[in-house]
């Protein structure tokens, strides 16, 4: 079977890998980084002290960025988080502000998911991060602990009750002091990113910062 493209569904050609040249041209990058401030930190503001934050794509409900997410969520193409991942590790590494990241780790998936969908879909998107980043990714420190539907879904009280103990952590010690960049998929609210960040920012000394493939953005 030819391979085609996840944007427009036409074949690849040499040199072509995930998207045609003409969809990655088309994809809406934010232009962000982690060393001025953007409209990805001022989504955390007076919720949880997230030191810098940023997001490789922009998410509209009619574009290729949802139809790539889609795929690789539900779809089983765990490839375009291996691709995105090279495409931002290489950006992060050439724009510096996260040189000294200590580790590197991913929101969970409840292992009922996980088991379900058989993969976790920012796993190998950060663990082409850790490459770039030279930082370790500990796919298994932060848990999930109820088979949760989407918090984006639900009003905020509800998401706040929800959110209270869903996400632990199995090991306080190794994480002590240290710059934890975590990784999503995409924010829409922030609540995700809010309760795993509340979750590691129990940790003596730790220090949170927070990088996604894209981010619904928000127009005043």
């Amino acid at each position: 079977m030819p391979q085609v493209c996840f944007g427009c569904n036409t074949q690849l050609y040499g040199g072509e890998h995930i998207l045609c040249t003409v969809c990655r041209n088309d994809l809406p990058i934010t232009d962000y980084n982690f060393l001025k401030e953007n409209a990805v930190d001022r989504i955390f503001y007076g919720r949880i002290p997230v030191k810098k934050a940023s997001s490789l794509l922009f998410f509209s409900q009619n574009g290729i960025v949802k139809q790539l997410l889609h795929h690789l969520k539900y779809k089983n193409q765990e490839q375009i988080g291996e691709f995105l991942g090279d495409w931002y590790g290489e950006i992060l590494k050439e724009q510096g502000g996260l040189e000294d990241i200590d580790a590197i780790i991913p929101v969970p998936l409840h292992h009922k998911k996980l088991k379900k969908r058989g993969y976790n879909q920012v796993a190998l998107f950060g663990e082409r991060l850790s490459h770039y980043l030279n930082a370790p990714f500990l796919k298994s420190v932060l848990i999930k602990t109820a088979n949760t539907k989407t918090l984006t879904k639900k009003n905020r009280f509800n998401r706040w009750q929800t959110t209270k103990e869903l996400y632990k952590i199995s090991d306080y010690e190794s994480l002590k002091n240290k710059k934890v960049l975590l990784i999503d998929d995409v924010i829409t609210t922030g609540a995700t990113i809010e309760a795993c960040g509340s979750a590691l920012l129990k940790i003596e000394g730790l220090e949170l910062y927070v990088a996604t493939m894209a981010v619904v953005p928000k127009y005043s």
